[in-house]
């Protein structure tokens, strides 16, 4: 009862959460930004820089007992500080972890931007070259993250951003680096739950396993065939426990869209994880199929564009028929196996029609031969007249 009692008035406690509410007496709270199940994402005011920063409320404690709320909110602050660590240009950066309220807060960079997901619901799908360029700088994120030993577990549409104005607009950044890791630890020593999306689930996830680097890579996959077909792997169905049926068993839909990606995407998605390429091997296999190989420094660090060289009109908040890019060439495109033509017909002198004795060849006068023919026809006329003239 005691125990019962102590909780409740905790949670009377905890204050009310809105613009202008300081968290951890540093970050002001502005507007909120979006939220879903692991919580609100505000935009917010460092006081201390004077910058403006994304700082996410993790609710992640509802309905636990104290001991278990407070091994989640260590672990989501490891995680998050060991994502802290992480600096790429292809991933939104986490600047701090702290407790607010007795809940983790996590304060990352602030992109302006639109979510790929966000881009599907105005297209019906994204074109190959696009989504290649997307596939290879979230790739070169993850291969970054994974070498330091840091497993995202949840990549999916919503997690990856394109900035749709500013100084960076058209760029891709992976997001939520450390969060879905911090709620990975728990699901870890609970058998019965899944970690990740079922939408874009590895086959080995769905069947209990836990997330490792090789699962990124088929998430990855899973969500660039998303990107590219207009639906996901497993297809849509209201129950969920469907979609998780069908990731354990490996059932994806063919892709049809893909085009030069196709290989890679399967590739990507190859139901037993040791047969999948590392992240590292996935973007060179990205870049080597859709632009060709060593092809790396004109799509990594680069905006998003369209094969003429603009920003896509889906990525840009303010234009509707697309931005040109500081990066304005036309994308590179991989050597493609050309038929060597046969060689010009070779005309045999025999059949060329000779020129009258006398006379001027029409085929020694070029294009002009007629005009010309006919001017000269006109001279002559003209001067057998004037001679009868004459001789009268």
């Amino acid at each position: 009862m005691v125990f019962g009692y102590s909780r409740a008035v905790t949670e009377r406690a905890r204050p009310i959460v809105g613009p202008d509410y300081l968290v951890a007496g540093r970050y002001r709270l502005q507007s909120k930004l979006g939220g879903g199940g692991m919580g609100a994402v505000w935009l917010a005011t460092d006081r201390l820089l004077n910058r403006e920063v994304a700082i996410k409320q993790v609710l992640t404690t509802a309905g636990l007992t104290d001991a278990e709320a407070d091994e989640v909110r260590n672990r989501i602050v490891h995680e998050g500080r060991v994502a802290a660590k992480l600096s790429h240009e292809h991933a939104i950066a986490v600047y701090d972890v702290v407790l607010e309220a007795g809940e983790p807060w996590l304060v990352m960079e602030y992109l302006p931007s639109r979510s790929v997901a966000k881009a599907l619901a105005l297209v019906e799908g994204l074109p190959p070259v696009e989504v290649a360029q997307i596939g290879a700088q979230v790739a070169d994120a993850l291969a970054a993250a994974h070498a330091v030993g840091i497993t995202h577990r949840d990549i999916k549409p919503g997690n990856i951003l394109v900035a749709d104005r500013g100084g960076e607009v058209g760029k891709a950044k992976l997001s939520d680096f450390g969060i879905a890791a911090g709620a990975g630890d728990l699901a870890g020593e609970q058998e019965d739950m899944i970690t990740g999306t079922p939408a874009y689930m590895p086959p080995e996830v769905a069947r209990g396993a836990q997330p490792t680097a090789a699962s990124d890579v088929y998430s990855l996959g899973a969500t660039l065939y998303t990107a590219v077909e207009g639906q996901t792997p497993y297809g849509f169905d209201e129950d969920q426990n469907v979609i998780v049926t069908r990731a354990a068993m490996a059932q994806i839909i063919p892709p049809s869209r893909s085009g030069p990606l196709t290989e890679v995407l399967l590739h990507m998605m190859e139901p037993a994880p040791q047969r999948r390429p590392t992240m590292a091997e996935a973007r060179d296999e990205i870049l080597a199929a859709a632009f060709g190989p060593g092809t790396g420094p004109y799509i990594l660090g680069a905006p998003i564009r369209t094969e003429d060289g603009t920003i896509p009109a889906w990525a840009a908040r303010n234009s509707a028929a697309g931005l040109r890019s500081p990066h304005s060439s036309p994308l590179p495109r991989p050597p493609r196996a050309v038929a060597p033509s046969a060689p010009a017909p070779q005309r045999n002198p025999a059949q060329r029609k000779p020129a009258k004795s006398g006379g001027i060849g029409l085929d020694s006068l070029g294009p002009n031969a007629g005009p010309l023919a006919i001017a000269v026809g006109l001279l002559i006329g003209l001067l057998i007249i004037i001679v009868v003239l004459v001789a009268l």
